[in-house]
């Protein structure tokens, strides 16, 4: 495995008000992804994994500590270039697909790379490939709603990782699948974080996916802990 750090949280503290009262859900979290490893965040609903995610994937700025990606700190970075780092070095993908329906799952593969300014026919190119290595190329001219669940997924985990970024966040990706479709779902994701050399950070209830995964983690007082 690469021993390359691809994402860090070095003592990150997030609070938010409720009413007339301080809510802690980070409390000096560190966290490390390395390069072609896939970990499971495994913790109870009220936690903080969504925030985690969130902070890690610069959606949200800390209280307190940094989140670094690829060797960059990002505590001090102001919108435009946290944006610029989302864009270029971390793909997300979540429980619900969010592919835009009136585009075909070639066309939304191609989408965030024609934003971050590939020629046309690079894009389509990479979509093409995208598309085979998820074992869905015959369905690339099909709309979103024309897909089974399992083929939505798969076709937005594509396009979470056109650009190629160096950090994938997915908070259950397989939670609206059945347990075979999930198994399979899985199975590509993880294919694709070996191929690439991607940093994969799954937020998970299932715990037979997170069992096959290189490393489970939960939240706990506000600290992210190993789980063994």
């Amino acid at each position: 495995m690469n021993s390359r750090v691809a994402l860090q949280l070095a003592g990150v503290d997030r609070h938010y008000g409720q009413g007339d009262r301080l809510l802690t859900i980070l409390k000096g979290a560190d966290f490390s992804l390395r390069s072609g490893e896939i970990v499971a965040l495994v913790a109870p609903s009220g936690t903080g994994k969504s925030t985690l995610l969130h902070i890690a994937g610069l959606l949200e700025k800390p209280d307190g500590g940094d989140v670094i990606v690829n060797g960059h700190s990002c505590a001090q970075l102001g919108d435009e270039e946290r944006t610029a780092i989302r864009r270029n070095e971390i793909g997300f993908v979540y429980q619900f697909h969010h592919l835009l329906p009136e585009f075909s799952a070639l066309e939304n593969i191609m989408m965030p790379q024609l934003i971050g300014g590939l020629p046309r026919s690079e894009a389509r190119e990479r979509a093409k490939q995208l598309l085979d290595y998820m074992r869905i190329g015959h369905r690339a001219d099909h709309r979103p709603s024309e897909l089974s669940g399992g083929e939505q997924q798969r076709v937005a985990i594509a396009r979470a990782v056109a650009n190629a970024p160096i950090v994938l966040l997915a908070d259950e990706p397989t939670g609206n699948l059945d347990p075979e479709t999930a198994g399979y779902v899985f199975e590509a994701l993880q294919a694709l974080v070996r191929q690439s050399g991607l940093a994969a950070l799954i937020a998970t209830h299932n715990l037979e996916l997170a069992g096959r995964m290189d490393r489970k983690v939960t939240i706990e007082d506000g600290k992210v802990r190993e789980l063994r």
